[in-house]
């Protein structure tokens, strides 16, 4: 969540606070609360693990149409290490268009289902089924250099800009990290990435990065989904607490044991190949 927006979203609530009408079909799961929804809590059993570096940083401006303002600043990077924990300041904001890159402890490989999720701080407003979201795209890659997005879908009415305190619509929204409320993660699944490219091994994924979508509709600013459609997020949120709010990146599918030796597996299997050396030598020797 948006702090500085908590504060002031009671008191403007009449005059600001928007919930995009929506018309079926739908196409994608509901928001947490409602039947179907897909929102993985954070305390699940699924999770093996959690982001443990953080790679790169880049903040994006409180405000994409003033690009020499101030950039985001709220929340230290680190606090998306670990379990989630403080869910309200336990964040670390990216500002429009911002990013940051994680690693893990070992990689993460395709396996049932989703095989990582990504968490943000929405909060339920607006009615039955909306809350106040804030969206980002999701790329992964192997060797830290090649990144591959997932593709993601908004279909998000576009005919009028979703102000800064509107709440959205989770149904219309796939493949966007913040499509849930805080303490409940977006999945992502690596199956949907295999054959992408020979530059990504989805048994092998090493980085994480999530990149805040810009939520104007203003084809100049905007992003656009994989589809070509403008992704309306609430905008402008011209605060330190400004973009994607990162809460974690939990692990659900790290890569098998087997293919990822631990440091005294390499240890042992070095202590074993100098005792075969030193029995061969013995053996010329006599």
């Amino acid at each position: 969540m948006r702090l500085a927006k908590l504060r002031l979203l009671p008191a403007v609530a009449l005059l600001a606070v928007a919930s995009v009408a929506q018309a079926d079909p739908v196409l994608f799961d509901p928001q947490v609360g409602q039947a179907g929804s897909k929102g993985i809590s954070k305390d699940s059993a699924l999770f093996q693990g959690w982001a443990t570096s953080v790679v790169d940083v880049r903040r994006g401006p409180q405000d994409i149409a003033n690009p020499s303002g101030p950039l985001a600043s709220f929340g230290d990077p680190s606090t998306a290490l670990g379990s989630l924990n403080d869910l309200t300041y336990g964040v670390v904001s990216l500002g429009d268009g911002g990013s940051i890159t994680l690693g893990f402890d070992a990689p993460i490989a395709d396996g049932a289902g989703a095989d990582f999720a990504v968490f943000e701080n929405g909060f339920l407003s607006g009615g039955a089924g909306y809350a106040f979201l804030e969206l980002a795209f999701v790329e992964v890659s192997t060797d830290g250099v090649n990144f591959f997005r997932f593709d993601a879908t908004s279909l998000t009415p576009t005919a009028t800009q979703l102000g800064g305190f509107a709440t959205m619509d989770a149904r219309y929204i796939n493949n966007l990290a913040g499509k849930y409320i805080s303490g409940y993660g977006t999945g992502f699944d690596l199956a949907e990435l295999a054959g992408r490219s020979p530059l990504l091994d989805v048994m092998d994924i090493n980085f994480v990065r999530i990149v805040d979508v810009v939520g104007s509709i203003n084809p100049a600013y905007g992003s656009q989904d994989a589809f070509g459609n403008m992704v309306n997020d609430p905008y402008s949120t011209p605060f330190a607490s400004s973009g994607f709010d990162l809460a974690g990146v939990g692990v659900i599918n790290f890569a098998s044991p087997s293919a990822v030796p631990e440091p005294a597996s390499l240890a042992t299997a070095a202590i074993g190949l100098g005792l075969v050396a030193a029995v061969a030598r013995a053996r010329r020797r006599s």
